[in-house]
């Protein structure tokens, strides 16, 4: 016991150091703000004004004091027991009382007409407190900045206190049922099948009973995977407001600190928290951050502190402490990357996949954004759904606030289609540029190339349909082509040919009809050169190396190795310049069958600057095969009209033996010239 109580003693910690530091500067302040000034009496005051070495006399006529500015010279001897030295910015002084400003004037007068005092006089308005601030006010603002200091160090995590330690509390924001500005399921378009799963988990937080009588458990976590922009947090949100339960939200980032353990001290404090207040909902957005797979962090060196984070992570959401009645919702976009014991059941127990949206969730978005828009009768949102294929649900907002600027700025009272036309080809291929030069040779090269693309995909199968090409210069593009893509959900290989075909049609154009090549196919070039090594990589579509795949679905790639040998990659390079080759002279073939039409077509485009659908129709003919979104719609009649037929059979008894018309068929319709759909293609 004794040598415990010896071992007691002074220990230097962190509000020792902030002491000293403190007391250092108040040393600074006390001996050396007031070197350069010294009180005196008025008979030195004047003394020292007749030596002539005052350039300067300030009367303060509030306080009855005044103050000389000494030379170099004076202030050497008046402040010698100071060892006094010229600093540069820094003026010698020396202050007195005075009887009155009024005599003090006479006797200035007097020094001026003897010779003494030849400087200048100055008169400011003083007080007794100037004083006692310029004495106490340094002194003050030290302790107002300590102060402040330590309450920022004591407010540093949820719940307060701590002091400094408190850095390890958990940075969530809690939602509760009171909180303002609620999202509901009402506010989230589309998604229906996500809703449907994260609606579950809200019934089973209102009614657990209607689960736990049939021996169900509630799920213990639920992962939100999409593309960006999708509405993960949206839906997270929506959850929130739906629950009625404690939501504690945070992003993965927040987790991550410079000081070492922190991240672990977060995550347990967030679920000590999440315990207090169950039953609730805790949301982690962007938990990539923090849960990338461990052992295979990209970089060359490790990450021990995230992997501690992770580790705890792990723990907490099931380990052997129980956290029932605290559910863990959190979204990525990158769950290739993210651990795998923090993807099984019993941790995330359902993985909830928001993709892009549908033609009919586009259409549901449309609506709930043109709420606070004034639009007239001529914005079609089917139209507008039908020529935004690949666009989330943050695009879709996105060109519904442009279309509204871009209104704005013309002046109008409603935001018209043709303001939604400008506003998607403006995001998606940026602001037209009508004054860049460009000479006429350039413009014949892009219209070539253009009309290449062009005449090229009007006669393949698979190629994405025209909608509009432009030579005018668009954002760092000279040129652009828009295209309606096909939302397929699988890809034949002819599907990717033909792309590649059409691809390549625009460097054989330039090679057939200007005799020369220029830079303008890079983009096309990366494109196909891509998609010909995903076909013999990826996708085991070669004919000399079949059914072979070096895809890594895991997202952490071979490193600096491949898992291959250099003759089979010999063989890949081969077969890639193989395929390349075979679709740049199929497009050679269909450019020559077609040369009359894309001399044509480029004529069109050198003297409009712009083509539309209509336009290629005239040239080649109508397509002979329909857009996918076509045939969908087509289907669609197709069983509308069947159900019709239907019902009328079924009524056939109430109709008296009448013969029932035919319902009348049409063909689906055309798309409309003035179509500009979301696939860019630059030059």
């Amino acid at each position: 016991m004794a040598n415990k109580k010896n071992n007691k003693g002074f220990k230097l910690n962190l509000y020792w150091m902030y002491a000293i530091i403190i007391g250092g500067l108040l040393a600074a302040w006390f001996f050396g703000s007031n070197v350069a000034t010294k009180s005196m009496s008025m008979t030195e005051f004047e003394k020292m004004v007749k030596s002539g070495g005052v350039s300067k006399i300030i009367v303060y006529t509030g306080s009855n004091e005044a103050e000389a500015v000494l030379n170099d010279s004076l202030a050497r001897v008046v402040f010698k027991d100071q060892n006094y030295q010229p600093q540069r910015g820094v003026q010698a002084k020396a202050k007195t009382d005075i009887p009155s400003s009024d005599k003090f004037t006479e006797m200035i007068e007097a020094w001026k007409e003897a010779g003494y005092f030849k400087g200048e006089v100055s008169y400011e308005k003083g007080s007794d407190y100037g004083s006692w601030i310029w004495s106490f006010g340094p002194l003050i603002l030290l302790v107002v900045f300590w102060v402040f200091i330590m309450r920022r160090m004591g407010n540093g995590g949820v719940g307060g206190g701590g002091g400094i330690f408190s850095v390890g509390k958990s940075r969530a924001m809690l939602f509760d049922k009171n909180n303002s500005n609620k999202v509901t399921f009402e506010d989230v378009a589309g998604l229906a099948e996500a809703k449907v799963e994260v609606a579950e988990i809200v019934d089973f937080l209102k009614n657990p009973g209607h689960y736990t009588e049939l021996g169900g458990k509630i799920p213990k976590g639920a992962l939100l995977v999409g593309p960006p922009g999708t509405g993960k947090t949206l839906l997270a949100k929506a959850v929130a407001g739906e629950a009625n339960v404690p939501f504690f939200s945070m992003s993965g980032s927040d987790f991550v600190e410079m000081f070492v353990g922190v991240g672990a001290s977060r995550v347990r404090d967030l679920f000590r928290q999440a315990k207090e207040k169950a039953p609730c909902i805790v949301f982690i957005d962007e938990i990539d951050a923090v849960g990338r797979a461990r052992g295979k962090n990209s970089g060359m060196g490790g990450n021990d502190e995230r992997e501690n984070t992770l580790n705890q992570l792990l723990t907490e959401m099931d380990g052997f402490g129980s956290n029932s009645g605290v559910i863990i919702l959190a979204a990525t976009n990158r769950a290739d990357i993210l651990d795998t014991a923090l993807l099984r059941a019993g941790r995330f127990d359902r993985q909830i996949y928001v993709e892009l949206p549908e033609l009919s969730d586009r259409k549901e978005i449309f609506q709930v954004h043109l709420r606070n828009v004034k639009t007239d009768g001529s914005v079609d949102i089917d139209l507008l759904s039908r020529q935004t294929p690949g666009f989330s649900g943050a695009d879709i907002a996105n060109v519904c606030n442009e279309a509204a600027l871009i209104a704005a700025r013309r002046k109008k009272k409603a935001v018209q289609r043709q303001d939604f036309m400008d506003a998607i080809d403006r995001i998606i291929g940026g602001l037209e540029k009508k004054s860049k030069v460009i000479t006429e040779e350039e413009r014949r090269s892009i219209a070539v190339h253009e009309a290449g693309h062009a005449t090229v995909s009007w006669h393949l199968q698979y190629a994405d349909p025209l909608i509009k090409v432009t030579i005018v210069p668009r954002g760092k593009a000279l040129g652009a082509a828009w295209y309606m893509p096909e939302e397929r959900q699988i890809e034949p290989k002819q599907a990717l040919l033909d792309k590649m075909c059409s691809l390549l049609a625009g460097r054989m154009a330039e090679e057939m009809f200007l005799g020369f090549i220029d830079t303008g196919a890079l983009n096309d070039l990366e494109r196909a050169t891509k998609m010909a090594y995903a076909m013999v990589t990826f996708y085991g579509m070669s004919d000399k190396l079949p059914n072979i795949s070096y895809y890594d679905s895991s997202g952490q790639s071979y490193g600096f190795t491949k898992p291959y040998s250099e003759d089979r990659a010999k063989a890949i390079d081969d077969e890639v310049q193989a395929i390349i080759d075979s679709q740049y002279q199929r497009a050679r073939d269909i450019l020559e069958q077609y040369t009359d039409g894309h001399h044509e077509l480029a004529d069109l485009l050198v003297q409009r600057e712009v083509i539309y659908t209509e336009d290629a129709e005239r040239i080649f003919g109508k397509r002979k095969w329909l857009s996918r979104t076509d045939e969908i719609i087509k289907a669609n009649e197709e069983s509308k009209r069947n159900e019709e037929i239907q019902a009328a059979d079924d009524s056939e008894s109430d109709t008296d033996g009448k013969e029932i018309p035919p319902i009348p068929t049409s063909d689906v319709p055309e798309a409309d010239g003035e179509i500009r759909p979301p696939v860019f293609r630059k030059h």
